[in-house]
């Protein structure tokens, strides 16, 4: 019996790709639990599909599935529903089975609207489907209805059978990079916590499980074994278990692990100590969410954070050579410039070097949801609209899509005329055993600025100069590859070719295997016309792709 597991595409492209591109760990999981139990799966990690549309039935003749499994969110639902219907065009018989958190809060939606959807599995997945497999394996629908945790339709009439047992011990789960490759990873399923715009409280039953640290490193070394090094800790509160915490990070840095990884967090689960081990274990970049500067707002989304938590979280990492993140949320409940003015002023309080802004969207399984249903009277057939989410002014007199989107184009306004600021007011603990972290953290924070997202904003200002700044500092506290890499490229674009061959040769010195050291420098040679010494450099990196290029232009002008 072959089956897919399929991550399909969004409604509508994202300018950052990362929103959306990571197929979720719980699709490896029940693929995990499949494989375990002898079962022919695949993942399709088809987030992008829709750009190649005709690739879909070609790729489901070829691997002719019995049963398709589809992840599904409510920003890929559409997704799911036009590849279900191309696969029950080629194949009548193949049975399709919607999960994730869109189809736990949507499952009536789903099989009353889209008859080619059989099944769906509601909440926690590994179990459920793999009792529904086993099921359609046998041919044994009569059962069916003693599966825990699906719904599906009898004749006329939708089934939905007793919820699935919580699997109380995460371990007993097998860990999916026995079979598959992927880079984020989660300690933890759950969160006590209720935000009104959040659909965890009610996927999770407000409660948090955990994995033991051991497990934990193990499976982030099978994933290291493979090759990977950088990680995604997805946890909706990684730290939530300071002791956990640590001891994960202490048998990260006793196994030695050489990774570099990302993690959420909330603001009041954080201090030194915890910092120092993460930082120490390799992480580089906390997210947290803020969602407003008001308080009053925050209490409107049931967010139960405070100013003076936010305040000491962004303070404390940062000194820790960590990347504060910021989410904020605007167009919320009561929005008005005063609160606007409110989260501006916090921003330029805690100075995040990352700040992510979302309009408040309503989804399905949030508090948010319910209250909209109760105040406008209106169904889940809402969904069959082509939409992702509703975005909550929509739903508010009191708000316009005028007056939000001003409020976005403020809120952006002053974040990139004051990241400079923010980047300059960085104080690093003076601890000599984190200055090649901090060495790291500060190269990292420069290429953001020449190279990636921030070099990408036009109302940032002197972003090369920040860039040159940051790198500079990075090489007082210790020797850093990307630091003599980001410098060399500053001064290759500013065409200040010997000052670019001068720190290069100094990166080259010290790192003499990196090719992009080597290539940057060969290429600041040919610009000085002095092609054999650029060949010196250029001829290391002949297997380089890259460099056959400049290599052959070389040959030419010296007459090879």
């Amino acid at each position: 019996m072959k089956i897919l597991l399929i991550y399909p595409y969004p409604l509508y492209d994202r300018s950052q790709e990362e929103d959306i591109k990571p197929v979720p760990i719980g699709v490896y999981y029940i693929g995990a639990v499949l494989k375990e139990n002898h079962y022919d799966v695949e993942v399709l990690n088809w987030y992008n599909m829709h750009k190649t549309p005709q690739k879909i039935a070609e790729v489901l003749l070829e691997k002719k599935p019995d049963i398709i499994g589809f992840s599904i969110l409510n920003a890929n639902r559409w997704g799911g529903i036009e590849i279900a219907q191309i696969a029950k065009e080629i194949n009548p018989h193949v049975k399709v089975v919607f999960g994730g958190v869109a189809a736990t809060f949507l499952w009536k939606h789903f099989l009353k609207h889209f008859p080619q959807i059989d099944f769906v599995v509601i909440g926690e997945g590994e179990y459920a489907f793999l009792n529904l497999v086993k099921s359609i394996e046998k041919g044994n629908y009569r059962n069916t209805k003693n599966i825990k945790g699906i719904a599906f339709r009898k004749k006329r009439t939708i089934v939905k059978t007793k919820p699935a047992q919580v699997i109380q011990n995460l371990d007993e789960l097998p860990i999916p990079a026995k079979y598959f490759e992927y880079q984020h990873v989660v300690f933890s399923r759950g969160c006590p916590w209720k935000c009104t715009f959040c659909g965890s409280p009610r996927f999770w039953g407000g409660k948090i499980r955990f994995h033991s640290p051991k497990n934990f490193v193990s499976h982030i070394e099978l994933l290291y074994n493979k090759g990977i090094t950088f990680f995604y800790v997805s946890d909706d509160n990684f730290t939530i278990n300071k002791n956990k915490v640590i001891e994960i990070c202490k048998t990260i840095i006793d196994k030695d692990l050489r990774i570099v990884w990302v993690a959420i967090s909330r603001v009041s689960y954080i201090d030194e100590k915890i910092l120092y081990w993460m930082r120490k274990a390799g992480c580089t970049q906390i997210s947290y969410g803020i969602e407003s500067g008001s308080e009053k707002i925050r209490d409107l989304l049931n967010k139960e954070v405070k100013t003076v938590q936010v305040k000491n979280a962004f303070a404390l990492t940062h000194k820790y050579g960590i990347i504060a993140r910021a989410y904020f949320i605007y167009g919320s409940p009561e929005e008005s410039w005063e609160t606007i003015q409110a989260t501006i002023d916090l921003i330029n309080q805690i100075k995040p070097l990352i700040c992510v802004l979302y309009i408040l969207e309503i989804y399905p399984g949030t508090k948010l949801y319910l209250d909209f249903q109760k105040r406008s009277n209106v169904t889940d057939d809402i969904w069959l609209k082509r939409m992702e989410g509703i975005c909550y002014f929509e739903t508010d007199p009191n708000l316009s899509q005028e007056s939000v989107f001003a409020f976005g184009q403020r809120l952006r306004t002053e974040l990139y005329k004051n990241i400079n600021h923010f980047v300059e007011s960085v104080n690093l603990i003076e601890k000599e055993e984190l200055y090649e972290m901090h060495s790291d953290f500060l190269s990292r924070l420069g290429m953001t600025f020449s190279h990636g997202d921030y070099s990408k904003i036009e109302a940032i200002k002197d972003k090369d100069n920040i860039a040159e700044k940051l790198f500079n500092k990075s090489l007082t506290y210790y020797p850093n590859h990307r630091a003599y890499l980001g410098l060399g490229l500053i001064k290759q674009n500013r065409k200040e070719f010997e000052g670019a061959i001068k720190i290069l040769s100094k990166g080259v010195e010290l790192f003499p295997e990196s090719e992009e050291l080597n290539l940057c420098l060969g290429i600041s040679y040919m610009n000085m016309r002095d092609f054999r010494s650029a060949l010196s450099y250029l001829l290391k990196l002949q297997d380089s792709k890259k460099a056959s290029y400049y290599i052959e232009q070389c040959h030419k002008e010296l007459g090879d």
